[in-house]
């Protein structure tokens, strides 16, 4: 995984929408919002006991696999662009990259957008409450596991939700951090 501010271009949502000069943001930046990465294995993703232990640990107790490609995803133009709009969720957004490789754009304590590279083997969470999106690149292709704790909720809330009780929690956890 990679990340860095991202510029205010209206290009291709799919391009890299790099500063000039590049301004990397580093995993302990993103701690600091509420983002966490590992790295995996995603070879051996059915069976891999470093994904069951983070599994265990987490209370991921459901998951499914989505791919997202023009030839897999129904309805796939109309999807990405509703990836695309900024939302919250009440819950934690739990994505491990299980092949090809995808954007996700999230808002750092002054509401800049960082973006996130992520690939094959990448597994990130997304704190609930925290203002994000998610765009393919221009490969068009990921392949992704969705974890859960208990039963999934699909519900994205767009921007403005700041009256969400989750909402006011997380801001007010960026403020004590």
């Amino acid at each position: 995984m990679e990340a860095w501010y991202m510029d205010e271009s209206s290009e291709d949502q799919r391009f890299p929408h790099r500063l000039s000069p590049n301004q990397p943001v580093t995993r302990e930046q993103l701690q600091h919002i509420g983002v966490y990465y590992w790295k995996l294995n995603a070879d051996i993703y059915e069976n891999d006991p470093e994904l069951q232990k983070i599994r265990e640990e987490r209370g991921y107790s459901f998951m499914d696999i989505i791919t997202i490609h023009p030839d897999k995803l129904p309805d796939y133009g109309n999807k990405v662009k509703m990836f695309y709009e900024e939302h919250l969720h009440l819950d934690d957004e739990i994505r491990y990259i299980l092949d090809g490789s995808s954007y996700f754009d999230v808002r750092d304590k002054d509401d800049r957008w960082i973006r996130l590279a992520v690939s094959k083997g990448d597994l990130i969470t997304l704190p609930a409450g925290i203002y994000h999106r998610f765009t393919v690149d221009e490969t068009n292709y990921t392949k992704a596991m969705r974890l859960f704790v208990g039963e999934p909720v699909w519900k994205a809330y767009n921007r403005p939700a700041d009256d969400f009780d989750i909402r006011k929690t997380y801001v007010s956890s960026l403020r004590s951090s």
